[in-house]
């Protein structure tokens, strides 16, 4: 999977949105205004997805490919190397839970308003 398989796909998630809010080296992924994945386009070989702090030290434990991500929020955040042996699938799967944990932190009222963000499983 390359970044902008990556992008798509993230972009195929309900109400997410894209900008690029810290200039033209760096596309966040948002979901009602809250970041669940960033790309950066200044190194075309990772993304940055969310995780909670239990799944984020098992997966750094399993992969190479993941490492904490220290300029977000500390070890709440994995970067994401595509220069590894992860598969497809696997990948959609990160960017799946990082959406999903965004959604959990969102209001009630939110949610509520908006059910077709709760129906992305993890």
């Amino acid at each position: 999977m390359n970044i902008e398989n990556i992008r798509e796909y993230c972009m195929s998630l309900p109400m997410a949105t894209e900008d690029m809010a810290f200039g033209d080296d760096c596309l966040l992924l948002r979901v009602c205004d809250k970041i669940f994945a960033c790309i950066s386009f200044t190194r075309n070989d990772y993304f940055v997805v969310k995780s909670d702090p239990e799944r984020a030290i098992e997966l750094r434990e399993r992969y190479v490919e993941i490492a904490p991500a220290w300029h977000w929020n500390k070890k709440y955040w994995n970067e994401v190397s595509l220069s590894g042996t992860l598969t497809d699938d696997f990948v959609r799967s990160l960017i799946r839970h990082s959406y999903a944990q965004v959604v959990k932190k969102l209001t009630k009222r939110l949610r509520d308003a908006h059910p077709e963000i709760c129906e992305v499983r993890e």
